[in-house]
């Protein structure tokens, strides 16, 4: 695991020789007092902001105003030095609230301003939480270069900057060490072993003991990856000893974890049992929800291979309740709930009007032949109730092409069901809001599923406009194609200038003050075969299938807020009529390396 504790400190460590290097929630809360008088000016005032946004750990939004605020104010004092700290102070506190876009963005701009000031230290750190960062978003090759270019940078501040500044070897060693980590991930065993190993030479020089017991951990973590369990627990028990005495519970849970994998290899069902009811207990008195869901999920584990299915479902209730409040999916869900419900409750309705329709003709028929000795105004009554159900007919015709394509629908009322057609060439779109579980947190779900609704039926005239065919949504998620059902040799083109036009009427609503929510959007297009049609017999929606699909939706979430994020595929079809920027290839999620281009 990564030494997070030792990024938080960084930038005191750089811009700053200190006394006390530690998050204190106190200091903060006396600074607040001071801030709220609002009698300091100057550097004063910045030095203040600075120690605010540092050291307030119970609000994390709170701090990421001081750190805003320090950031305008130290553009306004031309104060450099100062700026950096707000960025850096900016990234740590985006990144803690799972903002991982936004954090990037606030280190770069630390980045720029420690070259603009040739300060080697606080460059090196940029560099690390950038990697950081990118750690978390699962890109391992961009962590990795990163890594490497903080590590090449402190190593040139020399014994002579460690003298000078303590924290820079501490920062060094930190680096290594979470760079080592990512290695593990990875399962580059040999090389993680020696990073670790360098890490912790370094964090012992310095008498730094956390950053010692993360290095002995995270060699036990890779000894047991390698099977070499004795080894494995010698470290990390030396790891838990030392952490324990630091108070630092947040790795003991995680390694107790650990440890209890080694003693269910090793058969010993009871002592993993133990080691894990252990990890739960410090996280419960502590508070560390991500390790309470870690710690359940792995009890359920356990009892249920025990054969306790009882407390396996016990434990996994509870492993499930603690997931969802660490990503903060509660109020999301209430949301995509209600929204779930009054669609499926319109496509149930439209089902039923179609039932109603196959009983009112068998009506027809049958009062037919017994009105047919019947007298003129009978014949008049019937002739009107005939036209009753016509015009019932077509309500409910028009209610299934709003449900399936209109070759679909004419299928599945000629054939009673419908055959799964492969296209070769489809063009696939999705969007996503950006920062919309933010806005789902602090905004009641009525509003929010109006501010949605809004947004998609603009996307439904655009679709309308371009015939591409809305496939579903899903959350705050947009789906749509074009190409199928019927083949459309522009699909790829068509596509693209839907999506322009979407991009821009997200755009447009920024700005306007009104009771909706506003959002930026994030596009993924990706062209390739897919296999379409309809499954089940209830509550029929027409979907397709096959790895362009999964593409397009990485398209998507590799893509950045208010742009248009393009495959190699799609990219070559629309060239030459519309221009692209070449942003290099990206690692995607079971594809490997894949080249993307932003629409410009």
């Amino acid at each position: 695991m990564r030494l997070i504790k030792a990024f938080y400190l960084l930038i005191f460590f750089f811009s700053y020789v200190q006394d006390v290097y530690c998050q204190d929630q106190k200091i903060a809360d006396s600074l607040v007092k001071i801030y709220q008088q609002d009698i300091l000016k100057d550097t004063a005032k910045l030095d203040l902001l600075r120690n605010l946004s540092f050291n307030e750990t119970r609000n994390l939004n709170l701090s990421l105003q001081y750190a805003e605020e320090l950031i305008r104010l130290a553009k306004q004092e031309g104060n450099e030095k100062y700026l950096h700290a707000g960025y850096f102070q900016k990234g740590n506190k985006e990144r803690l609230l799972g903002d991982l876009d936004e954090a990037l963005d606030a280190y770069f701009h630390a980045l720029e301003v420690s070259k603009k000031l040739n300060r080697l230290s606080s460059e090196g750190a940029d560099y690390g939480a950038i990697a950081d960062t990118y750690t978390e978003s699962k890109n391992h090759a961009n962590a990795m270069l990163y890594y490497d270019k903080a590590i090449s940078i402190l190593r040139q501040t020399g014994d002579t900057s460690i003298a000078r500044q303590p924290g820079d070897s501490i920062a060094l060693a930190s680096i290594i060490l979470n760079a080592g980590d990512e290695l593990r991930k990875n399962e580059n065993y040999d090389s993680a072993l020696i990073y670790f190993k360098e890490s912790s030479k370094i964090f012992e020089k310095k008498n730094y003991l956390i950053g010692k017991a993360y290095s002995l951990g995270n060699t036990g973590m890779v000894y047991a990856a390698q099977g070499k369990d004795d080894l494995a627990s010698q470290n990390m028990n030396e790891a838990i000893t030392i952490l324990q005495n630091q108070g630092d519970y947040y790795p003991i849970c995680v390694y107790l974890i650990s440890i209890s994998d080694i003693y269910t290899k090793k058969g010993d069902a009871q002592e993993a049992l133990d080691y894990a009811l252990q990890s739960l207990k410090l996280a419960q008195q502590h508070g560390l929800k991500e390790q309470i869901s870690d710690a359940n999920q792995k009890l359920s584990e356990l009892y249920e291979n025990a054969g306790n299915l009882a407390e396996s479902y016990q434990y996994y209730k509870n492993y499930i309740v603690y997931r969802d409040s660490v990503v903060n999916l509660n109020t999301v869900q209430k949301m995509a709930d209600m929204r779930t419900d009054y669609e499926v409750s319109q496509k149930q309705a439209q089902v039923n009007l179609l039932e109603q329709q196959k009983r009112n003709q068998r009506l027809m028929m049958i009062g037919l032949f017994i009105i047919l000795g019947l007298t003129i105004g009978i014949l008049v009554m019937l002739f009107w109730f005939y036209r009753k159900i016509s015009k019932e007919k077509k309500l409910s015709e028009s209610l299934l092409l709003n449900i399936l394509p209109a070759e679909t629908a004419k299928e599945l009322k000629q054939n009673g069901k419908i055959v799964a057609v492969k296209f070769d060439e489809v063009t696939v779109l999705f969007t996503d809001f950006v920062q919309f579980t933010r806005a789902a947190e602090n905004t009641n779900p009525e509003q929010l599923v109006k501010s949605i609704d809004y947004y998609f039926k603009g996307f439904d005239e655009i679709t309308t406009k371009y015939e591409l065919e809305k496939i579903k949504t899903i959350g705050d998620s947009y789906m749509c194609a074009c190409g199928l059902p019927t083949l459309n040799p522009s699909n790829a083109r068509q596509v693209v200038q839907a999506a322009k036009e979407m991009v821009a009427l997200v755009k447009n609503e920024l700005t306007k003050s009104d009771d909706l929510n506003h959002f930026e959007i994030r596009v993924g297009i990706h062209t390739g075969p897919v296999v379409a049609g309809i499954v089940g017999i209830k509550k029929w929606q027409y979907d397709i299938w096959g790895d362009t699909v999964n593409i397009a939706s990485r398209m998507e979430s590799n893509s950045r807020p208010g742009r248009v994020n393009l495959s190699e595929t799609t990219y070559q079809i629309i060239k030459d009529e519309f221009p692209c920027e070449y942003r290099g290839e990206i690692e995607v999620k079971n594809h490997g390396s894949v080249k993307m281009y932003f629409l410009l």
